[in-house]
């Protein structure tokens, strides 16, 4: 007859559910596999499957009895390691959607809108086109794989301990806030210059010519002149995304390798 004690329940909880708990937090909110799209169901069979392939490689896990506080405070700990590794994840995907915006706001094309069925909320076309490219670059340059590998590796520069980051490192991380919306001003700044220069044509034409009807000939030229900026700017993405990648990705090692 199988018995089990309480240190045997304890070890199961420490060997498995710790770096469930990690592992979960992370697909919960990375791009593509934290999105509405994917069932909660399909993601908790993926961290399944995850956790009992990387929970036998990596170091022994702390010994807390199973019910305890202590247990309590590990989880939402590696809850919290998981989150914030899938979020900055996801910054990168939203600076291109917050780009998007500003391009569409300054062009008139604001006004153009679809439901995200991703985020279930009504979004701009020009910012959900871009979420599609990004989308499938982040696909096509194994971003997904990456992902993985830096979580698997963060096993074993973070052990589950009681120990995570410090303030400073917490203070980085919000700064990555700061980061993306520079980032989105960086890729708009072409279209948003190149729009202030049609207004100000637009401008001087009306100083030039007072019954000139700037609304009715202005609104249709910015908007065109916002399609061929876009259009434009549309071999740009693939390097501008790989390029915040890499820096994305290398804020992550130097967080993970120095906890």
């Amino acid at each position: 007859m199988l018995e089990l004690d309480a240190v045997q329940i304890s070890g199961w909880v420490s060997q498995y559910v710790f770096p469930f708990a990690r592992i979960t937090g992370c697909l919960a909110v990375m791009p593509l596999l934290g999105s509405q799209l994917i069932s909660r169901r399909i993601r908790i069979m993926l961290a399944f499957m995850m956790t009992l392939v990387i929970a036998p490689i990596i170091p022994e896990q702390p010994k807390v009895d199973a019910l305890s506080f202590a247990a309590l405070v590990i989880i939402a700990q590696q809850l919290l390691i998981g989150i914030v590794l899938g979020f900055l994840v996801e910054i990168v995907t939203q600076v291109f959607v917050l780009a998007g915006q500003m391009i569409a706001m300054q062009t008139g094309l604001g006004i153009a809108t679809t439901v995200d069925p991703a985020q279930g909320a009504s979004v701009v076309v020009v910012s959900q086109w871009f979420l599609f490219m990004v989308s499938l670059i982040f696909l096509s340059l194994n971003g997904h794989l990456l992902v993985i590998e830096i979580l698997a590796d963060s096993f074993f520069t973070m052990p589950v301990s009681d120990v995570s980051w410090n303030a400073a490192q917490f203070d980085a991380i919000v700064k990555w806030g700061g980061w993306m919306f520079a980032s989105a001003l960086l890729i708009s700044l072409p279209a948003l210059t190149s729009l202030l220069i049609v207004n100000l044509a637009f401008g001087v034409m009306t100083r030039a010519a007072p019954q000139l009807n700037i609304f009715a000939l202005g609104f249709p030229v910015t908007m065109m002149v916002g399609l061929v900026i876009i259009w434009l700017n549309m071999g740009s993405i693939a390097t501008s995304y790989q390029f915040f990648l890499e820096q994305l990705f290398e804020f992550l090692r130097k967080m993970i390798l120095s906890p």
